[in-house]
Order: structure tokens, then sequence, then C-alpha cells
């Protein structure tokens, strides 16, 4: 038996009927697999498996081509050499096919993989002024004890925040920005070494500093353009960027349709300074609209599926901000319920990162979630 992945094929048709599929195997990570020579013991077997999977099926002679979704891609892979013994070229080739959609993300040496599952970006505001928890973490003992509170709940990363970014913010000099953030940087490396640690800048003086004291990931509100030693420097490095749709300046007229560009370009432009493809990830940028009745937002929290054909980790950053406050009247102390709503909504469109205030609340989701989303019965 021989296996093919066509999805990409699909691309190059001109028909309306395959267009319309490759969009949607793009924006909902579906898989078209054609299976050749094979004999009519095994297409029974086949065909019955692929229906397991809730698959569409046809069969045509020695051929059967069918339409998965990742994670059923993946239990057919699991289960392969069960269900078909002796056909191990064709295991090999499926497995090809999985590393193919993969969706790493290279963050010195951290690799995350996250197209199975997503990861939680936790925050750390050191900051007095931060929207929802300006104020709460002023001292040591403070951000520790929060600190290892989020560790304990499962996060993956904890990102150090020593400036605010919320409309209206004041700016900080990056002495200030160093000083409230650089000590629990090392803090979190010495004490978690195996915990992932972030910062929230647009500065390069504090992304120097943070890099020198152990940074995995820098987190860019400007996309790392507005300063052109940013890149040059941020290539000789191995930190993990995530870089931001900064929309307060941009009057939009199709929405998705530009965010795609600037995306597209942002990413050539952070490639083409010799930084790694798989070291960049990306944040739509909720909450930075120009528009002040957050309409904008909720497009973005819709669209995120719009970019999945990037292959770069979209993150979800949505957590208890203020149109909660605008569209329900919840105060900030009442928006968790709908912070996890809102995010499932994203992850299922495909968001992978997601960046929260409460871990433990995000990490049962996920893991709940995670676990629906496997949901095939192959008894």
């Amino acid at each position: 038996m021989q296996l093919h992945d066509l999805t990409k094929e699909l691309g190059t048709q001109g028909d309306f009927a395959s267009q319309a599929l490759f969009k949607l195997a793009q924006t909902q990570t579906l898989i078209q697999l054609q299976f050749s020579d094979v004999t009519s013991a095994q297409t029974a077997v086949l065909e019955r498996r692929l229906r397991q999977f809730d698959a569409s099926v046809t069969h045509k002679g020695t051929t059967v081509t069918t339409l998965l979704t990742y994670e059923a891609t993946k239990q057919l892979s699991d289960n392969w050499l069960t269900w078909f013994p002796g056909e191990q070229e064709a295991d090999k080739q499926l497995t090809n096919v999985l590393a193919s959609y993969e969706l790493g993300w290279q963050a010195n040496d951290f690799q995350f993989e996250l197209r199975e599952k997503p990861m939680i970006y936790a925050i750390m505001n050191i900051t007095p002024d931060s929207f929802y928890d300006g104020g709460r973490y002023t001292t040591e003992e403070a951000v520790s004890a929060h600190i290892a509170e989020m560790v304990e709940a499962g996060a993956d990363l904890i990102e150090v925040n020593g400036q605010t970014t919320r409309p209206g913010y004041t700016e900080v000099t990056p002495e200030v920005e160093i000083e409230r953030t650089i000590p629990y940087i090392k803090q979190i490396k010495q004490l978690y070494p195996d915990m992932a640690v972030g910062i929230d800048t647009y500065k390069l003086p504090v992304m120097k500093a943070a890099i020198d004291a152990g940074v995995d990931v820098i987190n860019d509100v400007n996309s790392f353009t507005d300063d052109p030693e940013k890149l040059p420097y941020l290539a000789q490095q191995r930190v993990g960027l995530l870089t931001m749709l900064n929309g307060r300046g941009n009057d939009f007229t199709n929405l998705s349709e530009e965010m795609h560009t600037f995306f597209e370009d942002n990413i050539k432009a952070i490639t083409d300074a010799g930084v790694a493809f798989d070291r960049i990830a990306l944040d739509q940028g909720i909450g930075y609209s120009k528009l002040p009745d957050s309409k904008q937002d909720f497009v973005m929290m819709r669209n995120v599926d719009q970019f999945n054909d990037l292959n770069r980790p979209m993150m979800v950053a949505v957590s208890r901000k203020g149109f909660y406050k605008q569209l329900l009247g919840l105060e900030k102390d009442d928006r968790l319920p709908m912070t996890l709503i809102t995010e499932t909504e994203m992850m299922l469109k495909g968001g992978r990162i997601i960046r929260v205030h409460d871990v433990e609340e995000t990490r049962q989701m996920i893991t709940f979630l995670n676990e629906i989303e496997k949901g095939y019965w192959l008894a």
C-alpha cells in the first residue's frame, strides 16, 4: 500500500470546489490522504476505520481517498501497524505526513510542539499600573509566592513585565524596566531551571539585559521592526520571538487580509535578518485597536484561523481584558469564566499560546478540551 498527502495539490487546482476545500483544510488543519494499491480486504478495513474518525471517504478501484483532522491522522498513525500488519512503508509515509504538519516554537533550549497541545504562557506583572493586577505584586515575597503558584499550577512559561502597554500607558526608562524585571528573571532561572521565561518589552537595552539574564522569549508589541538594531542583534541569539501587530496606528479596511499581509511581511523581515523561522510566534494584538469600542477585537477573536496557513503559533491574549466590562459589565475579578470561554473559541480556531493570569483554571480547560478533541471511538 502507498500513501500520499494531496492537501497542497488542492491549492494548485483552479476549480471552485478544490479552492474551497483547500481553504477549509488550511483553516481547520485538515489533511487529504490518498491510499493506493489497496487490496479488497485492506479496503474494507481502511474504510471502516476512516469512518470511525468521522471522515469523508471515497473508494475507486484500488484507491481510497479521505479527509481527516490532524488528531485523527495522528491516531491513524498510532494504530496503523495494528490494523495493517506488514505495511511498514505506508507507516513511514504516514509518519512523514504528520511531521510535515508539526508546529514547533524554538526558544533557546526549549522546543515547544504546539500542534497537539497549546502552551500556557503565564503573566507576571511587576508594574504599578497594569490593567488587571497592577500593584498587586510589589514585594519580593509577593512576587516569589506568585511565581511558585504559577509553576505549581502548570505554567509552561512565565513572562515578566516591567512596563504596561495598556491604552494610555506611561512609558518608563529602560533603566527602570531593567530594575523591575532582571532580578526576577534571574530568580526564576535559579529556582526553576526547567521553566521557560519571557519578557514583554519593546526596548532594545531591556532585551539585551534580559538575554544576558537568561530569558528565553522576547515579546515585542512593536513587532521588532521599530529599531533597525533589533533584528541584527536578535539574529545572533537563540531566544524565541513573539511578534505583535500593533494596530493603534492603523486604519484597516479589510482586516483579515491586511493582518495576513502584515504578518507575511513581518515574518519575511525577521527571517531575512537571519532569525530562524521556527523561532517566531505571532500575536494579533487584541486590545491594541485604534478604535475604542472593541469591535475590532471581536473580529480578531473570530479570525484566528485565517492565519493558520502561515504555520506559526498564534497567541491568544484575552485574559480578563476590558471588553468584558464594555460588553457585559463584568468587573476585573468576575471575568475568568468569560476569559475561559473566549480562549476556548480561539483555541478551537488554532490559537496555541494561551497568555493568562489564571494558570490552574486554564490548565484544566486545555486538558479537558484536548480530551474532547481526541474523542474518536475506535473499538
